[in-house]
């Protein structure tokens, strides 16, 4: 096994004058699985694709372990890959498959036998090593690409977005398989996905990328509970966050019909450049029903009710903020805010519910900067 480290690693594309991975320091320790996420574009594939050796590093260094990997070929970097479209061969049967890589190696029959004999074994693959993958299942073959790859024993295991093409219900049952399997196979993984609810569920930490820069990188309750800005809170998190621009009018923010009383430390933080403005954002489920009596709360007309068995959300408008440039939603750039509430105790759409952030459960960035503020 081997750590991995991305030391000031960027990557500019040929005709492009800003670099698609820009400035990339990233350590990922021996055994651990990280994940790189974040919108389309974002440069987490291409992160990837340079650990590989698949993409050039224009500057900065890319090692495993001790060794600089940056301009070693992508077949002595002992790495395997695991890609969205499984790339199958499909006049082979699964164990010639799994043993393919070994086979262009050199090993011994034997020595591939068993060893896609015991990967087979750990996948739940073993009845089906005879057959051919246009008679498996979507999941069952993206099984068979993990197996391909766990056979070479490998430094690092790299998955590009392994589950895109598989159904909802499939790719909650292979996210926690790929994420137990990892654990019990103790590989460096680097795990890219879009999906930031794949990340909060398979990740020891997650990496958050945008426009090519490293955002924010923790544990997935770190990134839950402490975004470092304005972009991870909005990214991280389902239903997504709510969040808005408040004016400040001393300690308490104003935006509509809604008031929040702030932190005296986040008071203290903003700059002239916040031009008397603060970000505040608010889980779903940090908020509590209150009395209209209640001077800081936040006025929500309710639009739809959401019933989900053990939970419900109402979705609704702030009271208030009709016609105001800025909004105060779930989103970005929405109007639509989002309350969790319990089951069966949802009113009616057309109805003012008045809530109120839970004490320590709010988030604040800086209107200027888009960073936290402390609180």
């Amino acid at each position: 096994m081997a750590t991995v480290t991305f030391d000031h690693a960027t990557r500019i594309y040929p005709g492009n004058d800003r670099p698609s991975v820009d400035q990339l320091n990233l350590e990922i320790a021996d055994g651990e699985f990280l994940v790189l996420v974040g919108p389309s574009g974002c440069g987490k594939s291409t992160s990837l694709r340079m650990l590989a050796g698949l993409e050039d590093v224009n500057s900065g260094r890319i090692l495993i372990g001790d060794r600089d990997v940056t301009d070693v070929q992508p077949k002595d970097r002992d790495i395997a890959m695991v890609f969205q479209n499984y790339a199958l061969y499909p006049h082979m049967t699964v164990a010639d498959n799994m043993g393919f890589a070994l086979k262009i190696a050199g090993t011994p029959k034997d020595e591939i036998a068993r060893r896609v004999k015991e990967a087979a074994k750990i996948l739940g693959l073993t009845e089906y090593l005879d057959r051919k993958p246009k008679a498996l299942s979507g999941g069952q073959r993206q099984r068979v690409a993990m197996g391909r790859a766990i056979v070479r024993k490998p430094k690092v295991f790299l998955m590009d977005e392994p589950l895109s093409n598989l159904d909802a219900k499939l790719r909650v049952q292979t996210r926690t398989q790929i994420a137990s399997l990892q654990r019990s196979l103790g590989v460096t993984t680097v795990y890219v996905t879009h999906d930031q609810t794949e990340a909060l569920t398979m990740g020891d930490r997650i990496a958050v990328l945008k426009d090519g820069l490293l955002q924010q990188v923790g544990t997935p309750r770190e990134m839950y509970e402490k975004p470092a800005n304005e972009f991870v809170a909005g990214f991280i998190g389902s239903p997504a966050m709510n969040m808005g621009t408040f004016n400040v009018e001393g300690n308490v923010a104003t935006l509509g019909a809604a008031k929040v009383e702030l932190p005296r430390l986040a008071v203290d933080a903003l700059t002239p450049e916040d031009n008397g403005k603060v970000i505040i954002g608010f889980r779903p489920e940090a908020l509590d029903v209150v009395s209209s009596t209640d001077e800081n709360s936040i006025p929500v007309r309710l639009s739809f009710v959401e019933e989900l068995g053990s939970d419900a959300y109402v979705y609704g408008e702030l009271v208030g903020a009709e016609g105001a440039t800025e909004k105060l939603g779930s989103g970005e750039d929405s109007s639509q805010l989002i309350v969790r509430v319990p089951p069966r105790t949802a009113p009616d759409p057309g109805e003012i519910i008045y809530v109120r952030i839970r004490p320590g459960q709010e988030h604040l960035f800086s209107a200027a900067t888009g960073k936290r503020l402390p609180a």
